[in-house]
């Protein structure tokens, strides 16, 4: 990333698909399988990368064909979610050195908090097998908590977490995570090594874009070495 100077903020709330975790394999294999049940073609692995970003529905409705109906869409998506526990995360894996820098952070005093467009289960199911005791707040999509770019689930997470948004950074990889970041009034990192890219991020116009999963560690205090 370029050497411009970033804010330290106290409060890092992330995105999880594409900004935590490369949840991406299990996605094309879950999503193809929905398909093929109900008698559509799968999926290219980029089709599917294109896809992702505003939660599962839309994830479904991108993916079946245009001459689907709503309600075939509809079977397949609860098909999805049928399968889900089924298919797993089995070839989910956290970014590299993703873990040892939220480590640091938490070392740090950094306040922690995930809110995703994925649905609430499976963020919780997913976070407590790959990246447990890290974070204080844990947030999907849900009844109380529309998808991004609506800041309803930022602003709670914030406040859950016992900050402020001008105390917070929003760490992830999609225009989606930009504007709720805008929305909510928090500090906009996006993250490169994701699903989007760094010049996607840019034009959503992210208030810093980073390359390496090491690199919000230049947004957090330093350790207090009087503690």
């Amino acid at each position: 990333m370029s050497q411009q100077t970033i804010p330290v903020y106290n409060t890092f709330v992330f995105d999880l698909d594409g900004t935590l975790l490369d949840t991406l394999p299990d996605l094309v294999e879950l999503t193809n399988e929905a398909l093929r049940e109900q008698g559509f073609p799968s999926r290219t692995r980029d089709e599917i990368h294109s896809f992702v970003g505003a939660g599962a529905e839309a994830l479904i409705r991108l993916a079946v064909p245009a001459t689907a109906t709503s309600e075939q869409a509809d079977a397949t998506m609860r098909r999805w979610k049928e399968l889900y526990p089924i298919i797993g995360n089995k070839l989910t894996r956290a970014y590299p050195h993703m873990v040892e820098t939220l480590q640091e952070l938490k070392g740090r005093g950094v306040r922690l908090g995930v809110l995703s467009n994925k649905f609430d289960a499976g963020v919780h199911d997913v976070i407590n097998l790959y990246l447990p005791d890290i974070f204080d707040v844990m947030h999907g999509e849900s009844e109380e908590i529309p998808r991004k770019p609506d800041p309803t689930g930022l602003l709670r997470t914030i406040a859950e977490l016992d900050s402020t948004p001008a105390q917070t950074v929003y760490v992830g990889d999609s225009g989606t995570d930009v504007a709720v970041s805008r929305n909510a009034g928090v500090f906009s990192l996006g993250a490169a090594w994701g699903y989007h890219g760094a010049a996607g991020l840019r034009k959503a116009g992210a208030d810093a874009v980073i390359e390496d999963p090491r690199d919000p560690l230049r947004a957090a205090p330093e350790y207090d070495s009087t503690g």
